[in-house]
């Protein structure tokens, strides 16, 4: 297998290969790594992991989307582990995603601005927390397709424009637009784990599924338990389920 020592960069969210990830970033341990990204070659690629915070820990006050500035909290004051607990790696989820840095933008004020792409799940063997940011010891998970991978994501897409239809419809939003889907299984079982309305618990037991196969097995699952609920409750509490919502980290 594999490895390497990449930066870490722990998020209220799960980030899957292939998959778009904007970040704001503000806080220092943060700013540093950016920096040091930025040192980079352009034409070399700017990787780091994203891990998702496991439930019930602290989360560092970065964010990922956009916010408005006046939510922006303080950027400094806070160590590369401040948070995170005494042993920082087991705040986090042993699986994540390498992302590469297409775009970093320095602001005026310090913060930055970034555009990621999620390309490799990896396993978190290690986190050192003795430089200015946390770096981790990951290790290249492979991805196998499994049997039956080619007839299970033609069901989760069959599923999937359902869930579509039926999200849609209890928040009075349209999901299409127009865009073909994809046939590869793999990317298939990442744009639907992304893409499905699910907590980070369940987004995270996909990313961490052994093969293609065993994703799209659970997402059948999960779709069609989720299309069910909506069928029953035509007209739900939530404001807009169909935004991708702003993960404060």
């Amino acid at each position: 297998m594999t490895t390497a020592r990449l930066p870490l960069f722990p998020l209220n969210a799960v980030l899957f290969p292939g998959l778009v990830l904007p970040l704001n970033v503000f806080e220092e341990r943060y700013r540093a790594m950016m920096r040091e990204l930025l040192k980079t070659d352009e034409d070399e690629p700017r990787r780091f992991v994203v891990v998702a915070i496991r439930d019930g820990r602290e989360i560092a006050p970065t964010a990922a989307g956009m916010p408005n500035a006046t939510t922006v909290p303080s950027a400094t004051g806070r160590g590369p582990a401040d948070g995170f607990g005494p042993d920082p790696i087991q705040t986090f989820h042993r699986v994540g995603c390498v992302a590469d840095a297409a775009k970093i933008r320095e602001r005026a004020d310090g913060s930055f601005e970034v555009l990621t792409t999620g390309t490799t799940r990896v396993k978190l063997l290690s986190v050192d927390a003795s430089g200015p940011y946390l770096t981790a010891e990951v290790e290249e998970l492979d991805e196998e397709a499994g049997d039956e991978a080619g007839a299970l994501a033609e069901g989760v897409l069959r599923a999937f424009r359902s869930y579509q239809k039926r999200l849609a419809g209890a928040s009075e939003r349209s999901l299409t637009t127009g865009a073909e889907l994809p046939d590869d299984p793999s990317v298939v079982s990442y744009l639907v784990a992304a893409a499905a309305v699910l907590d980070i618990p369940s987004k995270q037991r996909l990313l961490q599924a052994p093969d293609t196969a065993t994703r799209l097995r659970e997402e059948l699952i999960l779709l069609r338990s989720e299309t069910a609920v909506l069928r029953h409750l035509p007209s739900l509490p939530a404001v807009d389920l169909t935004r991708a919502p702003t993960h404060p980290n």
